[in-house]
């Protein structure tokens, strides 16, 4: 529960305290928009019996009947509205709020997480707002910019290329070095700029000379082929060891191409 409420309503975004790297300015921007949160949308969802006068009405989420002497919630800043239980819940993430702290926007419920999120972007690796006028933005998410870095080597990756490796991005040094498939033709790693061809687990440059028949070496990126002991042939005769200049694959697998590489 602590960790549910530690998600729903993050310290760093109403408490200067929690947040030590931040500017002066940054500080003066989070207790203005702290306190306006708490001025214009913070409230509580409160658990109760449905009064007489709402027999009958309408959940506010679901539309079902709610009659007299039902287990409903109530919330404040929203009229005389009442919720089932298991709907009173955040707009967006759908973790309840029975109890606890709620926002509302334009009539919504929110937990304070994406309340402040509709007004303000969250950097993906320190979990803070951003008051900067300036952020990075890659893969769908933000940065404060001294926070865009190697998840291995923490050199600082603005205007730089990188790889995306489990979520967070990775300089292309330590994604050869660490993470790249080494090549089953060549033995050499396949690179953040190199083309890759897999199957069934294993990787290829996608170059002619690498992603080939191992008997012919006829190139297979895009044609068909088949495979015994990890190594690739353009037909069953190549894989057979027979010249295969007059016969045709029956194979149905495919070669399939990466773009340059899986997580790029």
């Amino acid at each position: 529960r602590a960790r549910a409420l530690l998600q729903q309503l993050p310290p760093q975004d109403c408490d200067e305290r929690y947040c030590p790297d931040l500017a002066e300015e940054e500080r003066r921007q989070l207790r203005v928009f702290s306190a306006q949160r708490r001025r214009e949308a913070l409230g509580q969802g409160l658990a109760c019996p449905v009064p007489g006068p709402c027999h009958g009405c309408p959940c506010k989420k679901c539309g079902r009947r709610l009659n007299k002497g039902d287990p409903g919630i109530s919330a404040s800043r929203l009229g005389d509205q009442f919720w089932h239980p298991s709907c009173f819940s955040c707009h967006l993430c759908h973790q309840p709020l029975v109890d606890l702290i709620y926002f509302q926007q334009d009539g919504r419920i929110y937990c304070g997480r994406h309340h402040a999120e509709l007004f303000r972007p969250r950097c993906a690796s320190c979990d803070q707002l951003i008051f900067m006028e300036e952020c990075i933005e890659a893969e769908g998410r933000r940065w404060h910019l001294e926070h865009f870095c190697c998840l291995e080597c923490d050199v600082p990756l603005r205007g730089q290329r990188y790889v995306m490796r489990s979520g967070r991005p990775c300089c292309r040094g330590c994604f050869e070095t660490l993470f790249a498939e080494p090549c089953q033709a060549c033995g050499d790693p396949i690179g953040a700029d190199s083309e890759e061809a897999t199957h069934q687990g294993l990787h290829w440059h996608a170059r002619a000379a690498c992603f080939c028949c191992s008997l012919c070496r006829k190139p297979l990126r895009g044609q068909p082929l088949t495979s015994r002991r990890g190594r690739l042939f353009c037909s069953e005769t190549c894989s057979l060891g027979r010249d295969a200049s007059s016969t045709a694959s029956d194979s149905s697998d495919s070669a399939f191409a990466s773009a340059p590489s899986p997580d790029s």
